[in-house]
């Protein structure tokens, strides 16, 4: 067959060594940016509202207390149903291609999101507003579960192998855009509205607002070419039948230990995100705009340096950074509640700054360490099924845990809690291999 070399062809095998055009990957960067930017955007607008408004809206009954822990409970709920999102849309990533996967996620997504700012309150329809909210949460825990792995792999699949590092950034840098965008929707919406405007409607504005980003989103993801490893697979009809049940047999071993190996970073960053939130205007009474504010500086912070390890993985090596990292956050970890309640804004600045920050630096090289460890033919299901266990681990159980561990020690337990998430994460980071040179073609 003729190679054409016309700068709209996509990019040649990456086994080939040789660098794609710049259009296609441009285009292929911009898709997984925007969508998973997207996506996390309305992950992180309910973590957002459940901190500051689900308990009063939905849950009226318990007390503001409860209340609370039950709004953080719902957030933790979407956590249960991400392995089974990276299960399902892994099964059709690896069987059907990674584009249409990536189309249906964000389709998901996008109507769980619209739905929840639509909702019905507990004070219209009872005790059916929190069960809806449930279901609605379990279907975004779904989508964002079969997010992560697609995005990815569009990039790592398409990049060079000496720059993959660098171009799987992209959708890493989602999440950290993400948490910048709805903590400045809620911090405008806060602003141009009274406290009973924002509690009655003004909550509701973010989750409606998505559906134009997802209109965005499903428009470039649906002009970009399949990628050339899936291309390949099907070539040689190579196609996994039941990837799970191969990635099972074939991987385990770096399934678990992968999950071990980012356990630290959710831990880090849905605490991050989601209850200190929540501790920074209740626990330390700061105004709800200052902790937004803040908010958003953490948010850069995270991007940054999510860049730079990404891009650093290409010289000294993913399995490296990553380690680099999980020492940080075992440090970190004792400091954080000590300099948080020191209750000052600054204080509080520095905390959340710090600790996202830790999470980019071990982010950053996630985005291609993981596809690296895992066959062509089976590589979504096995590095959605590693993320999405730790999400579970990390993301789910400690902000249900730090209500109940700051009311029994104190809020230093929370501190040797995650301390001890990292060290964890730090082990089995060491028991994986470094995969910087890996064919991904294979």
């Amino acid at each position: 067959m003729k190679t054409t070399t016309r700068a709209s062809a996509p990019p040649p095998n990456v086994a080939t060594g040789r660098s794609p055009s710049n259009r296609p990957m441009r285009r292929v960067a911009a898709a997984s940016l925007i969508g998973t930017t997207i996506e996390y955007y309305d992950f992180f607008i309910f973590g957002t509202a459940a901190a500051l408004v689900f308990g009063t809206v939905f849950f009226p009954a318990l007390g503001p207390a409860a209340g609370t822990l039950a709004a953080l409970a719902t957030f933790g709920v979407a956590f249960v149903a991400r392995p089974f999102g990276s299960i399902l849309f892994g099964h059709f990533g690896d069987r059907v291609g990674r584009k249409a996967t990536l189309v249906t996620t964000l389709l998901l997504m996008g109507v769980a999101t619209l739905a929840i700012g639509l909702l019905p309150t507990a004070a219209s329809i009872g005790v059916a507003a929190p069960i809806l909210l449930i279901v609605l949460r379990l279907c975004q825990g779904l989508a964002v579960g079969g997010e992560w792995a697609g995005a990815v792999l569009l990039t790592a699949e398409y990049a060079p192998k000496a720059k993959r590092g660098m171009y799987a950034l992209f959708p890493q840098l989602g999440p950290s855009l993400a948490f910048v965008l709805a903590s400045g929707t809620f911090l405008i919406t806060s602003l141009t509205m009274t406290d009973e405007q924002f509690m009655a409607y003004g909550w509701r504005i973010p989750f409606i607002a998505s559906v134009i980003l997802v209109m965005v989103g499903l428009y470039i993801r649906m002009n970009i070419e399949e990628t050339p490893a899936f291309k390949n697979v099907t070539s040689q009809n190579d196609v996994a039948k039941v990837p799970l049940f191969e990635v099972a047999k074939g991987q385990p071993r770096e399934v678990l230990l992968a999950a071990g190996s980012i356990t630290m970073l959710f831990a880090f960053f849905y605490m991050g995100v989601t209850y200190l939130t929540n501790y920074g205007t209740t626990v330390l009474e700061l105004p709800r705009q200052t902790v937004l504010s803040i908010g958003i500086l953490a948010g850069f912070c995270f991007a940054a340096t999510t860049v730079w390890s990404a891009i650093y993985s290409d010289r000294i090596g993913r399995r490296r950074v990553t380690v680099i990292a999980n020492g940080l956050a075992v440090v970190w970890s004792l400091a954080l509640f000590p300099i948080l309640n020191i209750g000052t804004p600054l204080a509080f600045a520095v905390g959340v700054s710090v600790t996202l920050g830790i999470v980019g630096a071990a982010y950053g090289p996630a985005g291609a360490f993981l596809p690296e460890l895992f066959r062509s033919r089976y590589r979504y299901t096995g590095a959605g099924v590693a993320y999405n266990l730790a999400g579970v681990l990390g993301g789910a159980v400690p902000p249900l845990f730090a209500a109940w561990l700051v009311a029994s020690f104190g809020s230093y337990s929370i501190g040797v809690y995650l301390a001890a998430m990292a060290l964890f994460s730090l082990v089995c980071t060491f028991k994986l291999r470094e995969t910087r040179n890996s064919d991904l073609t294979s």
